[in-house]
C-alpha cells in the first residue's frame, strides 16, 4: 500500500494524513490495519460520494476487529451492530432526514458506549457527533476508477496516536 507523506496543517489547526489506494483490496487493508487498532469508545467518521468505498473500507475494519460476519451497508436500518475483539456499531445517516434525529435514536449511547463506531455519511450529523474522532474522507482518483484518495483527519491527542500507529503498521506491512 503506498502511503503519501502528504500532511499539512488546515487553517483550523488540525493535520491531513492521506493514504493512495490503488484497488478496492487495498482499501480493504487499509480498513484492517485500522480495525486492528481500535479501542473501546473510538469514533470514525466517515464520507465519501456514493460508490466511493465507504462500505469497502468499512469491511475491512470489521475484519481488523475479527467481526466474523460480512459488513454490509445499514442503509436501511442506521445501524448494523458487529460482535468482534470489541462491539463495532456501523452506522449510516445518509436516510436522515433531520441531523437532530440522532438524538431521537439515541446514537450518543453508542457514541460513548463500550465499542468503536464508524458512521457513514457522517458530514449530515457533525454538529451532534463527539469533537474527538478520526475524520475520514474518500475520493475516487479520476485518472483510475479504482483508485482512492483516503484522507485521515484526526481530532484529539488520541486519534493523533492512533493515525500514527496506523502509518507504523501500514510500513510494517509493505
Amino acid at each position: 500500500m503506498a502511503l503519501s507523506f502528504d500532511h499539512w496543517r488546515f487553517i483550523g489547526g488540525f493535520t491531513l494524513y492521506s493514504f493512495a489506494a490503488r484497488s478496492a483490496a487495498e482499501t480493504i487493508r487499509l480498513g484492517e490495519a485500522l480495525g486492528s487498532l481500535l479501542q473501546p469508545g473510538d469514533l470514525i467518521a466517515l464520507d465519501g460520494d456514493l460508490g466511493a468505498g465507504k462500505t469497502c473500507l468499512a469491511g475491512g475494519i470489521g475484519r481488523g476487529l475479527q467481526v466474523k460476519e460480512r459488513v454490509k451497508s445499514p442503509s436501511f436500518t442506521l445501524v448494523n451492530e458487529y460482535q468482534g475483539q470489541l462491539p463495532l456499531y456501523h452506522m449510516d445517516v445518509y436516510r436522515l432526514d433531520n441531523p437532530s434525529e440522532v438524538n431521537d435514536l439515541g446514537f450518543d449511547e453508542y457514541f460513548y458506549g463500550a465499542g468503536a463506531v464508524l458512521v457513514e455519511w457522517a458530514q449530515k450529523i457533525l454538529d451532534f457527533l463527539p469533537e474527538q474522532r478520526l475524520d475520514i474522507i474518500i475520493d475516487k482518483q479520476q485518472d483510475d476508477e479504482n483508485a482512492r484518495d483516503i484522507k485521515l483527519i484526526p481530532h484529539g491527542s488520541r486519534y493523533e496516536h492512533l493515525v500514527r500507529e496506523l502509518i507504523a503498521h501500514v510500513h510494517a506491512g509493505d
